[in-house]
């Protein structure tokens, strides 16, 4: 088995390993919980210390906020605008890392216009503005990544958007910033902790943390795959729940409670030809700013920021959120966007630290670490982009309270799976095509997918001919996508394929319904599931597909939510 492969088989292993942190002199060094972007970072932040590390997520890796964001890596142009400079450089930091050191294979850079509708005011105000962004991502001895920002005239602005309205600008300025498949890089990340040692399980909930007096030992958790509960011991757990903060530190203590906020952001998926456009677009919005984002053969359009009060582990999207981006939008299009145009829909909560402000575009991006009783470390709030430095801060603070010299954090200089020769191997692709048998576009795909470990799915469909044909619906992906997620990926159920290990659920029309039972057919010899389990599954992602469609036809997000609600999770059969 490959590198940090989460095979059906690591689960149980690494459950025991968890399960054996009970006995005498077994206890982890750290306990994660929460398997979003934060917390699979402090997990491959604390193991490569040399630090004995376990992580438990609820659902699936990234299920919550970390597959549901703009998939931009970027600095944040409107915080510059708050004059918040040292967030932005840290942002642009780390976007120079990711794109030349870290994951060069999954965080891409990507050309955005910035259009300027005032003759000559805006030039001199907004070119300053990308100047400076420019230039505070030099900062840090680490290189950009991305090539400088250019002034466009209005001849220039359509040339390379022909589908934007001649009189929507003046003219515009092209800048550079970066993309990345949030879901897929978190898998990735979690694959490359677990390379280094780190015991990793989805599906285990935390129901309640030990304590010995004041102090936190560890967790009570539950596998939602057996209904099985058990203790991890451990001697310091850090919570890096997102938007579900708040609840899983009520479990310790309501002393020294940090707040967070969720602000639930849409996002729309439309065809590529829908309009036409070498680049992305940001647009200012009354309230914040709109990104049209180029996406394979998509635009991803959004985002909106407002308040969410109700289900955290399902935010619905209603047919007021979609109304407002297409407004938005078609205010600079030719041809405007309809309803008919929209192939797909998500919706993502962002975790606000809470201050007095009322607006949730206002609250800090910036993040927090706090000790609000020994044994705990919360991290909280931050950008997506800013993940690693959040992990890193984590768990120096976790560091702090442990017996022995904990060496400083190395993730600046530790690539994920898959970076390694992804250069060298985007230069062989023809070869590697044409010994597998399959277009060099199918392998150019892979490559962006996996990296060097591409080889490793390529191997599937040399074993297996049938595996290198597209899944129904989803002419992007392969059937040997789908087995690779359940063998390397710890992929346990259809919609963690259909919905993060590929976006079929968002690209594809139909949003994987016909995908749904062939998927489910490859997945259960692997998981060894029943005929009535693999109709069980089927079942299920239909009814969560029906119940999110039906929720985007509602005016509001309380009828939204409702609506979403109609489809409960999957519960296995034990």
């Amino acid at each position: 088995m490959a590198a940090g492969a989460l095979s059906p088989q690591y689960r149980s292993e690494a459950l025991e390993a968890l399960k054996a942190t009970s006995r005498p002199g077994g206890e982890l060094d750290i306990l994660i919980v929460g398997g979003g972007v934060v917390g699979v970072g402090s997990a491959l932040d604390a193991v490569t210390r040399g630090l004995t590390t376990g992580i438990v997520e609820a659902r699936d890796w990234a299920s919550g906020t970390s597959s549901r964001s703009s998939k931009l890596i970027h600095g944040g142009l409107r915080y510059l605008e708050m004059l918040d400079f040292a967030l932005v450089q840290e942002a642009l930091k780390e976007r120079g890392l990711l794109i030349q050191r870290i994951a060069p294979h999954l965080v891409k850079p990507v050309p955005f216009l910035y259009p300027l509708g005032k003759r000559f005011v805006e030039r001199p105000y907004v070119g300053a503005g990308i100047a400076l962004y420019d230039a505070l991502s030099i900062g840090g001895g680490h290189s950009r990544g991305v090539p400088f920002h250019k002034h466009l005239s209005r001849r220039g602005t359509l040339r390379a958007a022909p589908s934007l309205k001649k009189d929507a600008m003046v003219g515009s300025i092209r800048y550079y910033d970066a993309q990345v498949d949030d879901a897929r890089y978190v898998v990735n990340m979690i694959r490359t902790a677990v390379h280094y040692g780190t015991h990793a399980a989805n599906r285990v909930t935390v129901v309640n943390f030990l304590r010995e007096g004041e102090r936190v030992v560890g967790a009570q958790v539950k596998d939602q795959e057996t209904g099985e509960e058990f203790s991890i011991r451990a001697k310091q757990v850090v919570n890096a729940t997102g938007v579900w903060t708040d609840e899983t530190q009520a479990m310790v203590t309501d002393r020294g409670q940090l707040k967070v906020r969720a602000s639930k952001g849409i996002h729309l998926v439309v065809p590529r030809d829908r309009f036409q456009s070498t680049v992305g677009l940001i647009l200012r919005t009354e309230k914040s700013v709109l990104f049209v984002i180029p996406w394979g053969r998509h635009w991803i359009i959004g985002t909106t920021d407002t308040k969410w009060d109700l289900d955290k582990a399902h935010p619905a999207a209603s047919s007021q959120d979609i109304d407002y981006i297409l407004e938005h939008v078609n205010r600079v299009l030719n041809r405007p966007l309809t309803r008919e145009d929209v192939e797909g829909v998500y919706a993502g909560l962002r975790p606000l630290l809470a201050g007095e402000s009322d607006s949730t575009a206002k609250l800090s991006r910036e993040h927090i670490v706090a000790h609000p009783v020994p044994g705990l470390v919360v991290v909280a709030g931050g950008k997506w982009t800013t993940y690693r430095v959040m992990a890193k801060d984590a768990v120096d603070e976790a560091s702090r309270a442990l017996d022995e010299r904990v060496p400083e954090s190395c993730t600046d200089s530790v690539p994920l799976l898959g970076a390694e020769g992804y250069k060298a191997a985007w230069n062989m692709r023809a070869r590697m095509a044409e010994a597998a048998g399959i277009h060099v576009a199918r392998v150019e795909h892979l490559l962006q997918r996996y990296g060097t470990q591409a080889d490793s799915v390529l191997e599937l469909i040399k074993s297996d001919p049938a595996l290198g044909e597209p899944l129904p619906g989803a002419d992007d992906y392969l059937a040997a996508e789908a087995v690779f997620a359940v063998t390397h990926e710890g992929a346990r159920h259809i919609e963690d394929i259909l919905t993060r290990r590929t976006r079929i659920s968002i690209e594809s029309w139909d949003r994987g319904v016909s995908a749904a039972p062939v998927v489910a057919e490859l997945m259960g010899p692997l998981l060894g599931w029943s005929e009535q389990q693999v109709n069980r599954e089927v079942k299920h992602y239909l009814a969560r597909v029906q119940a999110e469609r039906l929720s985007q036809e509602q005016p509001d997000d309380e009828s939204a939510d409702s609506a979403r609600m109609g489809a409960e999770d999957i519960v296995p059969v034990s």
